[in-house]
């Protein structure tokens, strides 16, 4: 059982477990759902669904229930949340913030107002019913009536403090409205989240930019609360709605209904959705009501609350260590496959290509959180005429990358207007030409957006290897103007980098070394870092194997690039015109007076592979299938990804998948890593 990788959600009745089935199964499960506390909680990126995590977490709840000895002081079931990112200061929250139990079915509704009603010994129980947001929650002091300090839910006792951050959220009041009942003292709890309309404008700029969008509203918020610097977030698309006081000076209402009143009335902002409700024919009515609405509101929510309303049979009921017994989260079924496309923007990458890509209301398709889909190129996107507002299945292509399959025809819905390419690049205002199927920005690397793709690129394990200079950096490299071409990069010293947000003198003094220590390279390595157009790592080689070194291939016209074998005009082209470009040559000229060395191609290379065609199947131990692909065609052979009679060496790593079969069909001759490695030698 791995509930980390591959969290199934199928399990054996109960009853059907002995104690050591039953022990192996609860181990496992508190492993899993830990680690996915910690992925969602923490490094705000889940890898599984809110609706696969309810069900792990309710699977444990059972075993532990029907084996009392299963349940551990560390299991999930018996704490808040997460422990607290180090980084922000720690903050004792000054009342619990709990959980909710929540399931997606109406019978575990139906229990739980019994329950109720048993204790309150009443038939009739005044309920508060309320959106569940899909957002940030939060503790917010005040002291005597001014903003204090405020903090993420973190562990549920202990959180974040985040105080900078939300000083900068308009819909947050710095100062209450004065009152006859305004504590001196006063902890309230509430939901940060991110419009829908602001999370899609959000996402449109970090996509046409070059970088990942957000998964959800929710990654989005959470992520822009954890900065260390306000300015990053101040201007940014977020809320708060208000919905609890943890504790406060004197005395509070005795009922949920009076503190909402409560809250408004000093100046702190409610849901406007909250209705009361006294039996299950109304809850069902408010959940069928508000499941409908979801895909209207502006904001995510994910099911309803039901809360009983009076404080003092609330006290009667109590809590479990995870939530409190008085309230229940009912969830809506998750939005699987089908989903709206919310925009279509244009993507620059780092050779210059236009691509369009679909942003997506958040949907689940095979238990992942999908919010974009590539459109490929402007022929495709108008192949499949998908317009904004349009619906749409998605689908994991490769059970990886998601794909919009088809549009969902809506009878009567008008229509967007049809997608067409940008005349101008979206990130830097440069013109955009057309070349075959793709359309490519003019700037080169004064566009920024490329600038930040090539710098990514350039520091690539593949290229130059530098640790630690991934996307956030780059992407801050640019925006604060310290690097406006490759050869800057050698130019950054330890407090440029110091300065960067994460980016502390022990992380900034690795950054430096890592930037320093990529001094000397390979003509083939460095082609292929430079991030030319249709130049990837073979095409890199060939070049730098007919000329030996930059100075001979910079001095190469078109027509000798031609001539090199298995280099068509495209390829040629591309490569005459990077090099020949002016900013180009100055950039290279600036990198060799940095102290890089880009050393010569061995004269004369031995070739013993020359002629044989290698397949590989399965993951090997010491290459990835690249370098493996690398290493082969450096010694002279080729490398294929399928089966043919040309096929000299199938290299069988673990997991082969069928073309194990296909070379034992047709006779090729199967060898593992071992002798892979031998014939390198040789």
């Amino acid at each position: 059982m791995d509930f980390k990788k591959n969290p199934g959600t199928q399990f054996k009745d109960i009853d059907d477990l002995d104690q050591g089935e039953a022990a192996e199964e609860a181990a496992a499960l508190r492993e899993g759902i830990s680690y996915h506390d910690h992925l969602y909680y923490v490094k705000d990126s889940p890898k599984i669904s809110d609706a696969q995590y309810d069900r792990l977490l309710k699977r444990l709840e059972e075993l532990e229930d029907a084996y009392p000895k299963l349940k551990t002081d560390d299991s999930p079931t018996q704490r808040v949340g997460a422990e607290p990112v180090s980084k922000l200061e720690k903050v004792e929250h000054r009342a619990p913030l709990l959980s909710l139990q929540a399931t997606l079915e109406n019978e575990d509704v139906k229990h739980f107002l019994d329950r109720v009603r048993d204790k309150a010994d009443s038939r009739s129980v005044q309920l508060m019913l309320e959106p569940k947001f899909d957002g940030l929650s939060v503790e917010v002091i005040y002291h005597d009536g001014k903003f204090e300090q405020g903090s993420t839910r973190g562990n549920g006792r202990v959180g974040e403090d985040i105080s900078h951050n939300l000083k900068t959220i308009r819909t947050l009041p710095l100062s209450l409205k004065e009152s006859d009942h305004l504590p001196g003292s006063l902890a309230v709890r509430g939901e940060i989240y991110m419009p829908l309309d602001g999370f899609t404008e959000l996402n449109k700029k970090r996509v046409e930019r070059g970088q990942e969008p957000f998964a959800n509203p929710r990654n989005a918020a959470a992520g822009l609360m954890r900065q260390y610097e306000s300015r990053n977030v101040a201007g940014k698309p977020l809320a708060i709605f208000f919905y609890e006081i943890l504790s406060a000076d004197g005395d509070i209402p005795d009922s949920h209904r009076r503190v909402l009143e409560q809250l408004r009335d000093w100046g702190l902002r409610t849901a406007p959705l909250n209705e009361t409700a006294t039996n299950l024919e109304d809850i069902g009515k408010y959940h069928a009501k508000l499941a409908e609405r979801r895909d209207s509101l502006d904001y995510e929510i994910d099911g309803i609350v039901i809360k009983v309303d009076d404080y003092q049979l609330r006290d009667s009921l109590g809590a479990r260590d995870r939530n409190p017994r008085w309230a229940l989260a009912w969830k809506f079924e998750p939005r699987e496959e089908t989903t709206l496309v919310e925009d279509i923007v244009v993507q620059v990458g780092r050779t210059g290509i236009l691509t369009p890509v679909a942003l997506l209301q958040p949907v689940d398709v095979g238990g992942v959180t999908v919010s974009r889909a590539t459109l490929h190129n402007e022929s495709e996107a108008r192949r499949k005429d998908i317009r904004i507002g349009d619906r749409v299945k998605v689908i994991r292509a490769g059970d990886v990358i998601p794909e919009i399959a088809e549009r969902i025809k809506r009878p009567g819905k008008k229509r967007g207007d049809r997608f067409q390419m940008p005349g101008k690049c979206p990130v830097c205002g440069a013109g955009v030409t057309r070349e075959g199927a793709y359309h490519i920005c003019s700037a080169g690397l004064s566009c920024p957006a490329q600038l930040r793709g090539r710098i990514q690129h350039y520091a690539s394990r593949e290229a130059m290897d530098i640790d630690h200079l991934g996307e956030d950096a780059a992407d801050q490299l640019v925006q604060r103007g310290l690097v406006e071409n490759l050869a800057d990069l050698y130019q950054l010293k330890e407090s440029d980098l110091e300065s960067l947000e994460g980016y502390a003198e022990k992380s900034a003094a690795k950054l430096h070394e890592a930037i320093q220590g990529a001094s000397r390279v390979r003509l083939d390595r460095f082609l292929y870092a430079l991030g030319i157009a249709r130049v990837g790592r073979r095409v890199a080689r060939q070049l730098a194997e007919a000329f030996g070194s930059l100075k001979a291939l910079m001095n190469a016209d078109r027509e000798q690039l031609e001539d090199i074998s298995g280099i068509g005009a495209e390829i040629a082209g591309a490569a005459a015109d990077f090099l020949a470009d002016p900013g180009n040559r100055r950039i290279l000229q600036r990198l060799r007076r940095a102290g890089l060395q880009i050393e010569d191609m061995p004269a004369h290379r031995k070739q013993p592979l020359k002629g044989k065609t290698f397949v590989f199947s399965g993951a090997l131990d010491g290459f990835t299938r690249d370098e493996a692909r690398e290493r082969v065609e450096a010694l002279g052979g080729s490398a294929t990804s399928s089966i043919s009679g040309e096929t000299d060496y199938l290299v069988v790593g673990d997991n082969p998948g069928s073309k194990r079969d296909d070379a034992e069909e047709q006779g090729v001759e199967c060898i593992d890593e071992e002798e892979f490695r031998k014939l390198l030698g040789a």
